[in-house]
C-alpha cells in the first residue's frame, strides 16, 4: 500500500484546490438563501493555511463585502519548495505523506503540479473591498515577509491594514499560537467595523 493512502480522498472528492472561489462561492449562495443573513454583509476570514484560500477567494468572489487573514499565506507554494530543498524527505514525521494525501496526488511530483497555483502574486489587486493582514513577528512557519507582500499588492482594496503581533502584546508565533486573543479581537473588531456592526 502507498505511504499516502490511509483514508484516500478519491472516495470523497475533496483535495485540496488552490482555487478557493470555487467552493467559497457556493458558501455565499448559501448564505444568501437564509433570510436572516444581509447579502451585502458577507466577510471572508482565513487562519494558516487560510490565508491563501480567504485572499484568493475575495479576489474572485465579488460579493464579500471585507476580508482578513490571520497568518498571510502568499506564496505557500514556495514554503514547500524551500522545505523540500532545506530539509529534505522529513521536514517533520510524515509531512510529505499528509500533503500528498490532502492534494490527492500520487506521488511529489504530482503534488508539485497540483500545488502550483498556491500563490497569491498577480491576484490580489483583484481585491476592491476592505482587506486586513494580521501575521505574527516571529512566525516560523510562514515569514512575515509574506504578510507585507499581501499587503503590498492590495493596490485596489478601498482600506487595507496590516498588523504586525510583536512581542509588546503576544501573539508573535504563527497564527498566534502563544497567545491567539490578540488576533481574535482584531479580526472581530475589523469586520465589526467594515461591515457596520459595532466594536467591543
Amino acid at each position: 500500500m502507498a505511504l499516502f493512502e490511509p483514508f484516500p480522498n478519491y472516495i470523497w472528492n475533496l483535495s485540496v484546490d488552490p482555487h478557493s472561489e470555487h467552493w467559497a462561492s457556493k458558501a455565499v449562495d448559501g448564505l444568501e438563501a437564509q433570510p436572516d443573513v444581509d447579502p451585502k454583509r458577507i466577510g471572508m476570514t482565513g487562519i494558516s493555511l487560510g490565508g491563501h484560500f480567504a485572499p484568493r477567494a475575495v479576489a474572485y468572489e465579488p460579493r464579500f463585502a471585507s476580508g482578513a487573514v490571520w497568518g498571510a499565506n502568499h506564496n505557500w507554494r514556495e514554503v514547500q519548495d524551500k522545505r523540500l530543498n532545506r530539509e529534505g524527505e522529513n521536514p517533520v514525521p510524515h509531512y510529505w505523506a499528509h500533503v500528498m494525501w490532502a492534494f490527492g496526488a500520487s506521488d511529489m511530483d504530482d503534488f508539485l503540479t497540483r500545488s502550483a497555483d498556491m500563490n497569491l502574486n498577480g491576484h490580489m489587486d483583484r481585491i476592491k473591498v476592505p482587506f486586513l493582514v494580521t501575521h505574527g513577528a516571529s512566525d516560523r512557519q510562514i515569514s512575515v515577509g509574506y504578510a507585507h507582500d499581501l499587503y503590498d499588492q492590495l493596490v485596489n482594496a478601498p482600506r487595507r491594514e496590516k498588523v504586525i503581533f510583536t512581542a509588546r502584546e503576544g501573539g508573535v508565533e504563527h497564527v498566534g499560537a502563544d497567545n491567539m486573543s490578540y488576533g481574535r479581537d482584531c479580526i472581530a473588531d475589523w469586520f465589526a467595523e467594515t461591515l457596520g456592526g459595532h466594536t467591543a
